[in-house]
């Protein structure tokens, strides 16, 4: 099948997108990505890179890559946000039909975590390429805009839902990644129109690892604490305040450390906390490439994983849901619906409600007190639902059957 991959994200930023393509081409499937300058999560250009100017170059040597201009998140604030979302629908609806003339596509995916909007420079490609237009819905909106305090006013977010009505009607299909998507995308949606596709990752028992990649300082600290690995962006969404009320409350116990791994738009404010309240045992690791990753989560005693307290996010289930089941090391979370029922469902680790920092640090001091058998229990049991339900190569070949199947049922329509 040759497919077109539109997404705002990809490579050398840190998304599934990337494992994704890759696995389909190396089932034999033709994969173009149409996609941006990196600059996430810190709103700067990686180096090697401009702002300005179209880019072509190959992924893992064998995959296509167009790169547009767009205007990079800076600091991330509303504003900056809303010019980096729409200078990348701009620049899609300007150069890809001309970078793509000439190239054939049976299916466009569009990976969407936010902004939706990017979907927006799919839809000529749709109608160009005569191709089916798949919509990978990874966050809810206008929800997640009310949700992150983005947008607020309710005229924008009432005209933000007629824009994702739209996005929406223009797809032939649209991939969700919770079960509990199906209603609010339904709202806005037809519903035949909905596929549940979860988020998945490489099993790391098969991908090579970067070892001996770690300073000094943390790879002791791993090895000599009782270390709660928290891994991805420190944003709005994650609810990390939970996280430093929780260390707080666990200040007397000398043998526990919070490691956070990851860079975003709240790293700041959580480095300034530790200051301020003296916490010694949060430990602010800094950012690693993802082959550096299953080493942290091997020397890590359990993982953790937080969100808001709001009804959108409790619909969601983190991407690092799966990546921390295939790690095989305990869970603790402190979240809501889908993301929590898929830790207990697996017995994977424990579960709190989100934002409740006392809870969250109970089940810290809880995971502390097991004796090594339960934890490694909780961590086989996790990697086994990993292997069920999240292996991506598994996924892969799923998602070529589904959008085949959608395929076919969209000829026998007209």
């Amino acid at each position: 099948m040759k497919i077109f991959v539109v997404t705002q994200y990809f490579w050398p930023e840190t998304f599934i997108i990337n494992d994704l393509v890759m696995h389909l081409n190396n089932q034999g499937h033709d994969v173009t990505v149409l996609t941006g300058k990196p600059n996430y999560p810190d709103g700067v250009v990686f180096d090697g890179y401009s702002e300005e100017g179209v880019l072509h170059e190959k992924y893992g040597g064998v995959i296509d890559i167009f790169r547009v201009p767009l205007r990079t998140r800076k600091t991330g604030c509303s504003r900056d946000l809303i010019l980096n979302y729409f200078s990348f629908v701009w620049s899609g609806l300007r150069y890809f039909s001309k970078l793509v003339k000439g190239r054939e596509a049976d299916a466009i995916l569009v990976f969407a975590p936010s902004p939706i909007t990017s979907a927006i420079a799919a839809v000529p490609l749709k109608w160009m390429k005569n191709a089916h237009l798949a919509i990978w819905v990874q966050d809810l909106w206008p929800q997640s805009l009310a949700a992150t305090g983005h947008v607020n006013n309710p005229l924008l977010l009432s005209m933000m839902g007629c824009l994702v009505r739209a996005i929406y009607y223009f797809a032939d299909s649209l991939l969700v990644q919770s079960r509990a998507f199906y209603e609010p995308v339904a709202r806005l949606a037809s519903d035949d129109k909905i596929v549940y596709y979860p988020n998945s990752i490489d099993d790391p028992s098969r991908v090579e690892r970067k070892t001996g990649a770690l300073p000094t300082e943390l790879s002791s600290l791993l090895h000599n604490k009782f270390c709660i690995v928290f891994a991805g962006n420190i944003g709005a969404a994650q609810s990390v305040e939970t996280i430093v009320q929780a260390t707080l409350l666990l200040k007397d116990h000398d043998d526990i450390r919070v490691v956070m791994v990851g860079s975003g738009s709240r790293l700041g404010w959580v480095r300034e906390k530790k200051e301020a309240l003296q916490l010694d045992n949060i430990y602010l690791a800094g950012r690693f490439p993802m082959q550096v990753m299953p080493e942290i989560y091997q020397d890590a005693a359990g993982l953790i994983v937080t969100l808001k307290n709001e009804t959108i996010f409790s619909l969601t289930v983190p991407s690092k849901v799966q990546a921390y089941l295939a790690a095989g090391k305990p869970i603790i979370a402190a979240l809501n619906g889908e993301g929590a029922k898929i830790i207990e469902e697996s017995g994977a680790g424990l579960v709190c409600a989100a934002e409740d920092a006392k809870a969250l640090a109970n089940a810290i001091i809880t995971l502390y007190e097991m004796n090594e058998a339960s934890r490694g229990q909780m961590g086989n049991n996790g990697y086994a639902y990993f292997l069920e339900h999240f292996e991506m190569g598994r996924q892969a070949t799923r998602l070529i059957k589904v959008l085949e199947q959608r395929m076919t049922s969209k000829e026998r329509e007209r």
